[in-house]
């Protein structure tokens, strides 16, 4: 990633360098018609200030940035809370993408302590383990076994977890790293994977149901990615109070919002675009729930802005763990 990174700069580099020179030119071309000569040297001052700040801000990104984290506090009210569920603490995470860690794998212990450390209820996982093969994971097992909480992880499958970036022309052998990959989570790192599932969880004669489906796209925004998830299927014999663990937040509006009666939708797969300005991210261009929080008619769901990278970088766009505090109200 690094690699694609040194490229990317230096194509960006060339098109800030131009972006001037190109002014100066369609500046002179006119001024040459009425016998003004148009200064160079603003324009060449300007190019070369645009290609130093963009190598100092992606390199603050790539080497400070991506490694920044936060903790981000959510209260959850909800008519449907049950009684005995009034405080129950979830520690929502999302978009690990373990290969990110590869260059400073100490960097995911310190996630992982900050999480246990928020001594939560639940730990759940909106998807994307790793990028382009389950054996991004292997030497991360020892730390992922590490996460800690009362009811243990529940999990869904992203978008790069079906591999369809990696093993374009190899279906079989696509669907083979998801088995492996299903076979990672659910019995080696014991989370409690969901796919097109529930999970009920109890506490005395009050329950809670944690839905999951693996990853749907729905049209209209975002970008067309793997369509695997069937809500209708994982919801099937559910009721009372549920939570939803669905990749990509373009679901909650295709399929969830206002068409189930489901609280509380938790997902991911955005990372906020990585790059974050006065509170506003490009992934707004795409998605209508971008990051945070959006409530709607009683319905509620959380996009967290990951914690691993697609692209090595993050500006002003920390790795997000999001503690949820249910309340009954």
């Amino acid at each position: 990633m690094i690699t694609f990174m040194t490229k990317f700069m230096v194509a960006l580099s060339v098109v800030l360098a131009l972006i001037p020179h190109v002014l100066w030119l369609l500046g002179r071309t006119v001024g040459l018609c009425f016998h003004y000569r148009l200064p160079y040297a603003p324009f060449g001052w300007v190019a070369a200030g645009l290609v130093v700040l963009a190598w100092a801000v992606l390199s603050y990104g790539i080497f400070i940035g991506r490694w920044q984290q936060e903790t981000v506090a959510v209260d959850y009210s909800h008519a449907d809370v049950p009684e005995a569920f009034d405080g129950y603490r979830i520690v929502h995470i999302s978009d690990l993408h373990l290969g990110t860690f590869d260059d400073k794998p100490e960097q995911l212990q310190r996630i992982v302590d900050s999480i246990n450390a928020l001594h939560p209820d639940l730990i759940c996982f909106t998807g994307d383990l790793v990028s382009l093969s389950v054996e991004e994971a292997r030497s991360y097992t020892p730390v992922l076994q590490r996460l800690k909480s009362r009811d243990g992880v529940a999990s869904t499958l992203g978008n790069h977890d079906f591999f369809i970036y990696s093993f374009r022309d190899q279906p079989m052998r696509r669907e083979q790293e998801v088995d492996s990959l299903v076979k990672y989570e659910r019995q080696t790192l014991g989370w409690h994977l969901l796919r097109n599932q529930h999970w009920v969880l109890h506490r005395g004669q009050d329950s809670l149901t944690v839905v999951g489906v693996d990853n749907i796209h729905g049209s209209g925004q975002g970008f067309s990615t793997v369509d695997r998830g069937d809500l209708g299927k994982a919801v099937q014999g559910t009721g009372g109070f549920r939570i939803l663990l669905s990749h990509d937040p373009s679901h909650w509006e295709a399929e969830v919002l206002k068409k189930t009666d489901i609280a509380l939708t938790l997902s991911g797969h955005t990372h906020a675009a990585q790059f974050r300005i006065l509170g506003w991210t490009p992934a707004s261009w795409m998605f209508r729930q971008a990051a945070g929080r959006y409530d709607s008619d009683g319905q509620t769901i959380y996009v967290n802005a990951g914690i691993g990278c697609t692209m090595p970088m993050r500006i002003n766009c920390p790795s997000e763990i999001t503690l949820i505090t249910l309340h009954k109200k």
